[in-house]
């Protein structure tokens, strides 16, 4: 079992700065691939980063690219998004997201956090 908690969501201006954190719980930690994943209201849930194994394979979707930083912290069984230049098409509920292994289309979620909101304002 795998428990995921998020916080550092918040509201902020346009070109701001945010760092989502998700504490992860379960003595497996490093056997996970974590991730981020946003649902805005009416929209589906949709990919955002993850990161694979230890750190050395990243991913994201194109429009957070150059924007949105993840990165895991093993001895913490903490992973986070740094997310810079925040738009207002990036508010939506952020989700810390959890797989023994993504597929390439970025589904295989196994466990998910509680969310935490977003809102840039413009």
């Amino acid at each position: 079992q795998v428990l995921l908690v998020e916080s550092g969501g918040g509201l902020v201006q346009a070109g701001g700065s945010l760092r989502l954190s998700c504490t992860v719980s379960g003595r497996t930690f490093s056997s996970y691939d974590l991730g981020w994943f946003r649902q805005s209201p009416g929209e589906r849930r949709e990919f955002v980063s993850v990161i694979i194994g230890s750190g050395d394979s990243t991913y994201y979707t194109d429009s957070v690219k150059g924007r949105f930083t993840i990165s895991r912290d093993t001895a913490k069984n903490m992973v986070y998004l740094q997310m810079n230049s925040l738009k207002p098409e990036d508010t939506a509920v952020y989700y810390c997201a959890a797989a023994r292994s993504f597929n390439s289309d970025y589904t295989g979620t196994t466990y998910w956090g509680q969310g935490t909101q977003v809102t840039v304002s413009s």
